[in-house]
C-alpha cells in the first residue's frame, strides 16, 4: 500500500522516527542499520517502506536499501517470525553478513541476536537457505570478481557452499582465479 516515503526527518527515537510529508507525520519503525545512516533530524529523508495489518495495530517499517526490505519480508514469511523479530534480525546483522550466515549455515552467529534462540536460529537457516545465502552469499569474502569466480568453480565442483566459503578464506586477497582454483582445491583436499 505504501512502498516509499519521501519527506522531512522531524523525529529519532530509536528504533522509532517520524517523517514529515507535507505536515502528515508518518510512524515508522526500522532497523539500527538503517537508523544509524539516518541523516540529521529537519534533513530530507527517503525511505521504502512495508506496511503490516494487524487486528490491533497498523505498523509502517521503513528501510534504507531495497536489500533490507526484501531481507525483511523473506523473514516475516517465516512461521514464528513476525516484524519485530525480523527487525531484530536486521538491527544485528547487516544483509550481506546475514546472508553470510545463511550460506555458512552457522547458527551461532543468530544466536546472539536478542530474542533469537538456538531452535529459532535453525529454522531461520532453513528456511532462508536458497533464498538469502545464494544470491548474496556467492560473493566471496573479499567481495572481488576473481573469489566469486574461484566460489562457482568450487560449486560446480560439486563443494557445498560451506567448503566453498571455507576455502576462500585460506586464499590471499590478490589470487588470480586459476591459481586461487588450485590452492582451494589442495586445501579441501586436505
Amino acid at each position: 500500500m505504501i512502498g516509499k516515503l519521501t519527506g522531512i526527518l522531524s523525529d529519532k527515537n530509536p528504533p522509532q522516527v517520524i517523517v514529515d510529508c507535507n505536515g502528515v507525520g508518518y510512524e515508522l519503525q526500522v532497523p539500527m542499520s538503517t537508523f544509524y545512516n539516518l541523516p540529521a533530524s529537519a534533513q530530507r529523508v527517503t525511505l521504502l517502506t512495508h506496511f503490516v495489518v494487524r487486528e490491533d495495530a497498523q505498523i509502517l517499517y521503513g528501510f534504507a536499501t531495497h536489500p533490507e526490505r526484501e531481507a525483511f519480508r523473506e523473514l516475516i514469511k517465516i512461521t514464528g517470525v513476525g516484524p519485530r523479530m525480523a527487525l531484530a534480525v536486521l538491527s544485528g546483522l547487516s544483509v550481506a553478513e546475514l546472508a553470510q550466515t545463511v550460506t555458512l549455515q552457522d547458527s551461532a552467529r543468530l544466536t546472539k541476536v536478542p530474542g533469537i534462540g538456538k531452535k529459532t536460529a535453525e529454522r531461520l537457516l532453513l528456511e532462508l537457505k536458497g533464498k538469502l545465502g545464494a544470491d548474496i552469499g556467492a560473493v566471496g569474502a573479499s567481495g572481488s570478481p576473481a573469489q566469486s569466480d574461484i566460489q562457482q568453480a568450487l560449486l560446480a565442483l560439486g563443494y557445498n557452499d560451506k567448503e566453498a566459503a571455507l576455502a576462500l578464506k585460506a586464499l590471499p586477497a590478490d589470487v588470480g582465479v586459476s591459481e586461487g582454483i588450485k590452492l582451494a582445491l589442495k586445501a579441501l583436499a586436505r
